[in-house]
């Protein structure tokens, strides 16, 4: 296959969407001929939008919300890490026209974790704070990596409960959200996966006091870069992980197989990454009400 080589992220909405920036970067970077694009598709005509796509000659797409679990229903391939997930953010389309899935939203965690701290899973038990699609990744992640617990607290104790039926692992427990904080104690790992600090929404009550200031803190919004959350973490002298750093990394796998090309994550690399997306950011915060 010659020509330009395309791909996009499917979402609904789709303009606010870093990934653009993402891809576009590591085209330039590595000179391919490339596009990826932002594509805005309600839930109803989802599947027929990636057909279409697949038929104008586009390599494959991310997917975002709300389309994952539908994405899942339309391939006609899903690897392993998907299907236990139940949602795919990942599409590649093979030369035959077969529509083959995968989850990387684990994997981008995981390498955000270990390029911003020195985490391991066993320097003890994990805190997971969050039960949707993404807190689902994160802790197959984390349990693939070998945590020795992993504590799920959410606001609404049944979700939280229905995630750790679906994990099937017995290192998994289930808090109430009215015990959070004294759960801090004697963890390693604190991740915020719901949607409290992030711009717009409710602020996440949350006190630091029962937890080690040798315990990592990973928040996995990224506007602000810096949440609450992370600024409070920082301010006692835990090592504090941003989520930008998880946006880039799930981007990897799909850009290789899209563009034919493993994408340059070299510390300086990443940097001037980085320096791309928040200037991305600062712009549209500029203008307000526009992106």
């Amino acid at each position: 296959m010659t020509g330009t080589r395309k791909a996009a992220v499917l979402g609904y909405p789709a303009k606010h969407s870093l990934s653009p920036q993402v891809h576009g970067f590591w085209l330039a970077r590595h000179r391919i001929d490339g596009r990826y694009e932002a594509i805005e598709v309600r839930p109803e005509a989802f599947a027929a939008e990636l057909a279409r796509l697949r038929d104008a000659g586009y390599r494959g797409a991310n997917v975002t919300l709300p389309h994952k679990e539908a994405a899942l229903a339309a391939m006609d391939g899903v690897d392993a890490l998907a299907r236990r997930i139940g949602a795919v953010n990942t599409v590649v389309f093979a030369a035959d026209g077969k529509m083959f899935g995968s989850n990387t939203d684990g994997f981008g965690f995981l390498e955000n974790l270990h390029a911003q701290s020195s985490w391991q899973a066993a320097d003890g038990p994990a805190i997971l704070l969050g039960a949707g699609g993404a807190a689902k990744a994160i802790a197959v992640a984390l349990l693939d990596a070998g945590v020795p617990r992993l504590d799920l607290v959410n606001r609404t104790e049944d979700r939280a409960a229905a995630l750790a039926r679906a994990l099937g692992d017995d290192r998994v427990r289930v808090t109430g959200w009215d015990r959070r904080e004294e759960m801090l104690a004697g963890a390693a790992l604190l991740v915020n996966a719901t949607s409290l600090g992030m711009a717009g929404k409710a602020p996440l009550a949350l006190s630091l006091d029962a937890l080690s200031n040798r315990a990592v803190v990973n928040d996995i919004v990224y506007v602000p870069l810096e949440t609450p959350l992370l600024a409070a973490a920082r301010r006692r002298g835990n090592r504090v992980v941003d989520g930008l750093g998880m946006l880039i990394h799930q981007a990897r796998p799909g850009f290789e197989a899209w563009f034919g090309q493993a994408p340059d994550v070299s510390p300086d690399a990443l940097a001037a990454l980085r320096r791309t997306l928040l200037d991305a950011l600062a712009a549209r915060e500029k203008p307000a009400g526009k992106t």
